[in-house]
């Protein structure tokens, strides 16, 4: 497979992308070289074949397409030479990409179209909220050589489609035994990290960590409170059970409220042990008695049944919490620190005083620490491995107060360049998976017939 299909980390790259446009403003700046950056972008209205494959044919204008797009994606043209080497390598994917789809077509693959309109939607959606106004999406459109967006969103599902059709027909073969893993030498691998060190970019400074998050809990007052009032609504259910919608949208508390406490279809296991034992325990309109979870009190009622899952209704009462019932939840993560601090074990402390309820995990491996949330990295600032840092606050939207964080720092990388340890599974399993691949399109290509006509180096068509 041709060297600028060759990707470290993010796998083999042979199917082929999406047509794309992007924002004039974040195409890469090509450096100061007056003979290397003059190099023209290609206009899309040359056209002719550029090769055949089987009974297809793959036009120039696809092939120029291509190439402006992965170009306003940060391709590096910065010669002639280069332009040619792009131009070959992106019309050899495409021949290699319409194997791929009539094969798919032969073994009848089919895309799944659900799947396809959410791919759809979600990359048009990506590309636009790229520009600031509709006339600047437009403008870049026009400036990739589409006369319409309609013309781009049609290219675009094409494209997508063929892709989603490439990596089904892939998974099938392999499913059926069709590709095998090729075994690679430490010797292959060490060569391939040295010669494509220099294309892999720099790994961002990571972290992980185990914690304990102490949920702020209302008082027993509080929680007297709420029972009484879920008490009282669960009554007024005896009377008219037929309310339980109406009851929902003006009493609960949680999102389904404006649904009527509509929880939709919910498999075994989806809601806390608790509120899940009751909720299939319940026959289709049965009301059930007051629950009481991490989250409040539950009233619920099950609509309908089918294998499996249950579709099922509630209403939530939840305790009121308040400063006082954050300050008591402050201290007591000041005293698990100190006990962590002192030897305590984690798995005891985290067994009694973590908030499983709240869906935080109590060990995370490893995390960039540019996506941790800010009350995390202004914590862990500074902090050393090992180290179990000050407990520190973090918003709990549900219940408007906070909750409170003890966390060990349990793993550290910096940011830096890769080492071959770091990435030698990676990249045994992606030149494993490179060489099955070429080895599928070698078969593929003695299968069908396949004629390349257009030449870069000398831009033209051999009729």
């Amino acid at each position: 497979m041709n060297p600028r299909l060759f990707s470290l980390l993010t796998g083999a790259a042979i199917f082929a992308a999406p047509l794309s446009v992007t924002p004039a403003q974040d195409a890469p700046k090509p450096a100061p070289k007056p003979a290397a950056d003059t190099t023209p972008v290609k206009g899309l209205p040359v056209d002719g074949i550029a090769a055949v494959v089987g009974d297809q044919v793959v036009l120039v204008s696809e092939v120029l397409a291509a190439v402006n797009a992965a170009r306003s994606s940060g391709a590096k043209v910065t010669s002639a030479q280069d332009l040619i080497k792009l131009e070959t390598d992106i019309l050899q994917q495409l021949v290699e990409a319409e194997l791929l789809v009539q094969k798919a077509k032969e073994l009848k693959v089919e895309a799944n179209e659900a799947e396809l309109q959410r791919s759809v939607d979600d990359n048009e959606k990506q590309v636009r909220s790229q520009f600031k106004t509709e006339t600047e999406f437009k403008s870049a459109l026009k400036e990739a050589g589409f006369g319409s967006i309609d013309e781009w969103r049609k290219l675009q599902n094409d494209q997508i489609k063929r892709r989603n059709l490439q990596q089904e027909v892939v998974g099938k073969l392999k499913r059926d035994g069709k590709m095998t893993a090729i075994n690679v030498t430490e010797a292959e691998v060490s060569e391939a990290f040295e010669s494509n060190r220099a294309k892999l970019p720099r790994k961002e400074a990571r972290v992980g960590l185990r914690q304990v998050v102490i949920a702020t809990k209302p008082s027993e007052a509080s929680k007297a409170k709420a029972r009484a009032k879920i008490d009282s609504l669960r009554a007024e259910l005896d009377k008219h059970p037929e309310d339980f919608e109406n009851i929902a949208k003006k009493e609960s508390m949680d999102g389904t409220k404006e649904l009527g406490g509509d929880l939709g279809w919910n498999r075994r296991g989806r809601m806390v042990p608790e509120f899940d034992r009751m909720m299939f325990a319940l026959n289709p309109g049965v009301i059930s008695p007051v629950v009481e979870t991490a989250f409040g009190y539950h009233i619920i009622r099950v609509d309908r049944v089918q294998p499996a899952e249950v579709k099922a209704r509630h209403i939530l009462i939840r305790p009121m919490v308040d400063t006082a019932d954050e300050r008591r939840a402050q201290l007591l993560a000041d005293s698990i620190a100190t006990t962590w601090r002192a030897g305590g074990s984690f798995d005891s402390l985290s067994v009694k005083y973590h908030d499983n309820a709240g869906g935080e995990d109590k060990s995370i491996p490893e995390y960039p620490r540019s996506e941790l949330p800010e009350p995390y990295r202004n914590a862990l600032e500074g902090a050393k491995l090992g180290d179990i840092v000050a407990p520190f606050p973090m918003p709990d939207p549900s219940a408007g107060v906070n909750k409170f964080v003890v966390a060990q720092v349990t793993f550290l990388d910096e940011a830096g360049e890769y080492t071959l340890k770091e990435v030698r599974d990676r990249l045994r399993s992606q030149l494993s998976e490179e060489r099955s691949m070429r080895r599928l399109i070698d078969s593929l290509k003695k299968q069908t017939y396949v004629s390349v006509r257009y030449d870069p180096a000398k831009q033209t068509v051999t009729p």
